[in-house]
């Protein structure tokens, strides 16, 4: 990323627009926002699956994932250590209760739990995974996603360039962390679908970055590309997991 600031568009009066740090995804930001999709649509799926339920959203940073399960659920509860994050959410998202808390210590018995793309910022999951098993009601799940380690580092790294990561996963070791903890673990993939899979063949095959960056117009391109890309050109499904973008784990005692 640039020395660029990077701020949210386009917010509603009296909601103070969050600035791009790479620490968490972002909406309104048109360069985010292939980021911002790839984490809706996992919200979106999970949303199907809590009619009814109270949630609780933690570590729900600009708070756009626990309004999308309120679309759906009895109630949703975000948990959210930052003070601006946590100011946004609260002026932003009306219909969903924000607290400031941390995924180690909130206290709130819930029928689920998401906890997306976070996991690979904590120093000691095992802690925070068992706490969240204490905060379910019986037949509870928690839901959890993180990257593949596999596709976000480089061929052979143990671990990307992103500074906020403490630990990333390969999917036999993502699985192993949550069957330590609970009896049930599904684990699904996040792949590329449609014009996302065809750039991805093109890069992969033809060398497309390649091209429109010897021909110049790699930035032109871009620029109306990431904006168009939305929910539908990922899946979620159960593969081969070691080519999957994200691992989605839906965890029950």
């Amino acid at each position: 990323m640039s020395d660029k600031v990077y701020l949210q568009e386009n917010q509603p009066e009296g909601v103070p627009p969050l600035a791009l740090t790479g620490e968490r995804t972002l909406p309104d930001v048109p360069e985010e926002n292939y980021w911002f999709q790839r984490h809706l649509v996992v919200y979106q799926w999970i949303a199907t699956r809590v009619d009814g339920l109270h949630v609780v959203d933690v570590a729900s940073g600009e708070g756009y994932g626990a309004d999308v399960l309120a679309g759906r659920a009895r109630s949703v509860l975000g948990i959210e250590p930052n003070p601006d994050a946590f100011a946004h959410a609260v002026a932003r998202y009306p219909r969903v209760e924000f607290r400031r808390d941390i995924a180690e210590t909130f206290a709130e018995r819930c029928d689920a739990i998401t906890f997306l793309q976070t996991i690979e910022h904590v120093p000691d999951p095992d802690a925070v995974l068992e706490h969240f098993k204490s905060q379910l009601a019986p037949m509870g799940a928690v839901y959890l996603s993180t990257p593949n380690l596999l596709t976000i580092a480089p061929e052979g790294a143990e671990k990307s360039g992103n500074p906020w990561h403490v630990k990333e996963y390969r999917a036999e070791e993502f699985r192993d962390l949550c069957e330590r903890h609970f009896d049930h673990v599904e684990l699904l993939g996040l792949f590329h679908a449609r014009k996302l899979r065809l750039h991805e063949l093109a890069i992969r095959h033809a060398h497309w970055d390649d091209v429109h960056g010897r021909l110049g117009f790699t930035r032109p391109f871009y620029d109306r590309f990431t904006p168009a890309i939305n929910v539908r050109d990922f899946a979620l499904r159960a593969g081969d997991l070691d080519r999957a973008l994200d691992f989605v784990a839906v965890c029950r005692p």
